[in-house]
């Protein structure tokens, strides 16, 4: 007999995910699912799986799997469409939630209209800089040339819990995303892969962004990417410490606060579809 188990597509400004509650349903090798379900063309097609568990040491657990099956420590968008999915399908009737992940616990702050969730805020935590390996010794990139296919930039690395490479630039139009993306993730200052944001500031407080994924190519949106590219426009000089960012599938507020040094994140959830799935 075929075992199917039930799972729901949600997107947070268009970075789209497949959800599967494991506190019902078991999940052995998510790897493989995570690959297999995420082709558009022959699977449901999403930028992933996320497992929503159990935890000892918080409400709930997140587990994230990329397109390529590799494992993500942490994702904005999917922390706040999870959120949602406890709330609306009444697993929790919390409106704040803590939540296990790989890069530690986050903290989640419902918005609710009438029975469902309308915003969810995440407490991303404190932005670190994502110290690189340079001739043996270990650096900061904080508006350092790189150069990639005989074009000059200039860097930030910024940690939000995995690892962002930043780079603010003129004309996003202008960037060959699907060719610049691949190299940049696979630099050699980041022998565990990196994410990659191009951004282009609008004025002091919008932002234009677009994101490469480590494991996953180019996605519509990236929660840690809107953090990663907010704090280091602010470090740069180029953004005030509150920002909206407009990537590809819609856009999220950001707010680095100056006394706590914690950003948070704020943006809406989106159930697409809900179906089953033979394992």
């Amino acid at each position: 007999m075929t075992n199917l188990i039930k799972f729901t597509k949600m997107h947070g400004a268009g970075n789209d995910y497949i959800y599967v509650n494991t506190l019902k349903y078991s999940i052995d090798h998510p790897e493989e699912l995570a690959i297999k379900w995420s082709k558009y063309h022959t699977g449901i097609g999403s930028d992933g799986l996320v497992l929503i568990g159990k935890s000892p040491i918080a409400d709930f657990s997140m587990r994230i799997f990329n397109a390529d099956g590799s494992e993500a420590m942490m994702c904005g968008n999917a922390s706040r469409c999870i959120g949602k999915y406890l709330y609306d399908n009444k697993i929790t009737d919390k409106e704040d939630i803590t939540l296990d992940t790989l890069s530690g616990i986050k903290h989640l702050h419902l918005t609710v209209s009438g029975d469902k969730v309308s915003k969810v805020t995440v407490d991303m935590g404190s932005p670190k800089l994502e110290e690189i390996l340079v001739n043996g010794n270990s650096e900061n990139l904080v508006s350092a040339e790189i150069t990639v296919n005989n074009q000059t930039y200039k860097a930030t690395a910024i940690s939000m819990g995995n690892p962002h490479l930043v780079i603010y630039i003129d004309d996003i139009e202008k960037i060959d995303l699907p060719v610049i993306g691949p190299i940049l993730e696979r630099h050699p200052f980041f022998p565990n892969r990196v994410n990659v944001e191009f951004a282009q500031k609008i004025d002091n407080k919008i932002v234009r962004m677009r994101v490469w994924e480590r494991g996953s190519g180019i996605t519509m949106a990236c929660g840690t990417g809107a953090c990663a590219t907010a704090v280091a426009g602010s470090i740069i000089g180029q953004t005030e410490r509150d920002v909206e960012i407009i990537m590809d599938g819609g856009s999220l507020n950001i707010k680095w606060d100056e006394q706590t040094d914690r950003v948070f994140m704020t943006g809406e959830a989106v159930t697409v579809f809900e179906g089953k799935i033979a394992l």
